[in-house]
């Protein structure tokens, strides 16, 4: 899943951002709350990690603004303002979730997966169609009888297609749920992901809608 991070800290940005990437995840980090807000815009993301401190703009602002706008992405405060006023004031103003500094990456981890099932109407922590199952957790998957590890990026393009049954996804709308902005992506990256996942559990876990993109059919 692709995730902004807003963090003008760099030592906590970068060790967030390697969490991230450890847990397959697309980062994409910004220092400041302006240019938080022009990605915002722009960009489709699946959760927003936010601080509230930050420079040109304030993040309590850059939250209220994305709201206002009609954006239900995710969003999960990160902020050394512990108060319980402060709380109350980030989750009325639309977060979805409040973490205070330092806190445990682990916890935070734990956290986005759960705002991220919840935005795709999930509430189990296992992603499933009825056929395939994820667990986010451990980056397993399995169909049938069979049980496998994925790799980072294998797990990163089931996810994207798991969290959104019978959808189908453009070779783009894929590359930008695995790869980060400063990431090469190859022409054939995501053939290749493909390839693996279906090599470990079976070839008709995705689907090729000839012309359009792959899918996991929506069988609950």
């Amino acid at each position: 899943m692709r995730i902004l991070l807003v963090e003008d800290d760099q030592m906590i940005g970068a060790a967030v951002s390697v969490a991230l990437k450890d847990a397959a995840c697309a980062v994409d980090w910004v220092r400041d709350g302006e240019t938080a807000w022009s990605t915002l815009k722009l960009g489709e993301y699946q959760a927003v990690l936010l601080d509230l401190g930050l420079p040109k703009r304030d993040g309590l602002d850059v939250l209220k603004h994305l709201r206002q706008a009609g954006s239900q992405v995710p969003v999960i405060v990160i902020t050394a303002r512990d108060s319980v006023e402060n709380r109350i004031t980030g989750l009325d103003l639309g977060a979805d979730d409040y973490l205070v500094k330092p806190f445990s990456v682990n916890e935070l981890l734990a956290r986005l997966r759960a705002v991220v099932r919840r935005q795709g109407g999930q509430a189990s922590p296992i992603l499933t169609n009825g056929t395939v199952n994820l667990d986010p957790a451990t980056h397993k998957a399995s169909c049938g009888d069979v049980t496998v590890d994925l790799s980072g990026r294998e797990f990163a393009l089931l996810h994207a297609l798991l969290l959104h049954p019978g959808r189908i996804f453009a070779r783009a709308e894929l590359e930008e749920h695995i790869y980060g902005w400063n990431e090469e992506v190859e022409s054939n990256a995501v053939d290749f992901l493909i390839h693996g996942v279906r090599r470990k559990l079976g070839a008709k876990v995705i689907k090729n809608v000839r012309g359009a993109g792959w899918m996991v059919e929506k069988l609950q």
